[in-house]
């Protein structure tokens, strides 16, 4: 495996050849023109130039004029999803495959646990999610400290290499709140080892606005306690939070079905991400897809401006002229 970057973001591969690379995100190497290193790559080569530790790609095709980008981007890397799924607590992994690919979602959040040594056969998540095609998170969950939050992340990376990460430190196992303190303690620490923290974190823009300085790369507000479906409770944190922020502000944690992720992105949050909403309901696939439609919907309507509240009615057609 080597390292390299494709437009502009860093990527593991196995590939030996620029057109092996081409093929593995499945691109065709005769529809698309390769740079490397700064210099073309002519198409008729990219089957014998080999790939290199450090190499920089940019890969590039025709897409209709005019065509809508509304993708969104943190520590210098681009998403067109705006919604972040997590791979807990469905039935097994074939299920969670299923709703990952109905939710259209291009990162997943996934818990570092122990290998289990009595049956090293058993079925692995990445035999299901291709880390490849699907950005992984690796998070914190289940961490009450800035040091157990700093030695799982460290753990993580040297598993898979991952440096865009999800951080969380939880205050007690009651309401899964956040500890800001060991929160902020352990995202300097992390930030300062090359770390790119997204961050769990109470809905206080004090508190996000001092996240982005100790080096979160994005901060993520609970909407409600952690699996409890109530929706967002506070609109005008959320708000504030958004509106005072220079990094991706995504909600995270509360969201129980459809509208809610829709509110989410009607205040103007960057994304959403969710797991027991998805994984608990009666047809999980069936409400992977109803939450990309709704992140799409709360998008489009933030971007389309609401029409202003007023105290008393107003006719949509003239009054006057009346038979």
């Amino acid at each position: 495996m080597i390292t390299v970057t494709v437009n502009g973001e860093i990527r593991r591969t196995a590939a030996a050849t620029i057109a092996d690379l081409v093929r593995e995100l499945e691109l065709d190497p005769a529809k698309v023109a390769v740079e490397r290193n700064g210099a073309i790559a002519p198409r008729s080569t990219l089957e014998q130039v080999s790939l290199a530790e450090g190499d920089a790609l940019e890969i590039v095709h025709f897409v209709g004029g005019g065509d809508h980008d509304d993708s969104w981007t943190v520590a210098g890397r681009t998403f067109r999803s705006r919604l972040i799924v997590g791979t807990g607590k469905y039935k097994d992994f074939a299920q969670n495959a299923a709703a990952l690919e109905a939710s259209g979602a291009e990162i997943v959040t996934v818990a570092v646990r122990r290998v289990n040594v009595s049956d090293p056969s058993a079925p692995m998540l990445t035999d299901f999610i291709d880390p490849r095609r699907v950005t992984y998170l690796p998070n914190t969950a289940g961490c009450f400290t800035a040091e157990d939050a700093i030695r799982t992340l460290r753990l993580a990376r040297e598993a898979g290499g991952w440096d865009l990460v999800k951080l969380e430190v939880l205050g007690e196992a009651k309401t899964l709140y956040p500890d800001m303190r060991e929160t902020l303690k352990a995202t300097e620490v992390l930030a300062n080892e090359g770390f790119l923290p997204m961050v769990y974190c109470v809905d206080d823009p004090i508190a996000a606005k001092q996240l982005e300085s100790a080096g979160a790369v994005a901060v993520m507000p609970l909407g409600a306690p952690i699996g409890s479906g109530l929706g967002i409770q506070n609109r005008v944190t959320v708000r504030l939070i958004v509106e005072g922020a220079s990094v991706p502000v995504l909600v995270d944690a509360g969201v129980g079905t459809a509208s809610d992720a829709a509110v989410a992105m009607e205040l103007g949050c960057t994304g959403v991400l969710m797991n027991t909403a998805i994984a608990e309901a009666k047809d999980p696939i069936r409400m992977a897809r109803a939450m990309r439609l709704a992140v799409e919907s709360g998008r489009d309507a933030w971007l389309a401006g609401r029409m202003a509240t007023r105290k008393y009615a107003d006719p949509s057609s003239p009054l006057a002229g009346l038979i």
